[in-house]
């Protein structure tokens, strides 16, 4: 729902607090207690960050976190903690957010939803639809195997280590798109960059602009990605895939996000 594991973390510590101070006597379903104190913690922290997000500088892109592959074996919460579903659920609203986690990733009723949100199951339903139709027409159409993403992915980094424009033009897709979340603390695209000749052009000279430039396969968000380090300074970098070529690239350099590179966090529903 955050897009970030430290206001997870945060919504999370505040919840379990509260539940600390609660009269167990008096809760008749501790799990329904919780999901409803989380997405109404969730909720609270998603409007307080919405002005900040506004004046964000460059395009906002969730947290990446170090996965196993083990997380790909669930395909619905790989999709739901990949980069590209984050990135639209920023454009719903909190409500629209909430309903379509709840539903959609851990398949709560929308009774259960209705309380945890505060509004009527029937306002939930209509929510819930709104918020599907939204999804879909965003999310990514084709679902790529893992070995065909990471294999991908290796062509990909390979061409960005030796710089050969020609290699990069071929791991990509025509009309792919370049997107860096930067936030204003490191230089980076001001605009996503549109088209293969563009994007090539622009990674063709990172080589050049660095004195030393790392690259790894890694597991990020339930699929195979990149972590880049920048003269040591950690990046990381996921794609979208379809028939074997890059439609769209998300490069995360922040230096404030990346930070959940090293141990893999384990993602369960």
């Amino acid at each position: 729902m955050l897009g970030s594991a430290a206001d997870a973390e945060d919504v999370l510590q505040e919840t379990w607090l509260r539940w600390a101070g609660v009269d167990r006597s008096q809760v008749r379903e501790p799990r329904a207690y919780l999901v409803r104190a989380v997405t109404r913690q969730a909720l609270n922290r998603l409007r307080s960050l919405s002005r900040s997000r506004e004046d964000y500088v460059g395009e906002w892109l969730p947290d990446p976190l170090l996965t196993s592959p083990d997380v790909a074996d669930d395909v619905e919460l790989a999709e739901s903690v990949s980069i590209a579903m984050p990135t639209v659920l920023e454009t719903l609203g909190p409500a629209e957010r909430a309903v379509f986690v709840l539903h959609e990733v851990f398949d709560l009723p929308y009774a259960e939803i209705a309380e945890a949100v505060g509004k009527s199951p029937a306002a939930v339903r209509r929510i819930a639809r709104r918020a599907r139709h939204h999804v879909a027409a965003r999310r990514p159409r084709v679902r790529v195997s893992p070995v065909e993403r990471q294999a991908v992915v290796e062509r990909f980094l390979a061409a960005l280590r030796t710089g050969a424009l020609l290699d990069l033009l071929d791991v990509m897709a025509p009309d792919v798109v370049l997107v860096t979340g930067k936030g204003g603390v490191v230089p980076a695209a001001p605009a996503p960059l549109h088209g293969a000749e563009q994007v090539a052009s622009l990674l063709a000279g990172v080589q050049g602009k660095v004195a030393a430039l790392e690259l790894a396969t890694v597991w990020l968000n339930g699929a195979p990605a990149g972590r880049i380090a920048f003269d040591g300074v950690p990046a990381a970098v996921s794609v979208d895939v379809r028939d074997g070529r890059i439609t769209r690239i998300h490069v995360v350099r922040n230096p404030h996000k990346p930070t959940r590179l090293d141990t893999p966090a384990a993602l369960t529903r």
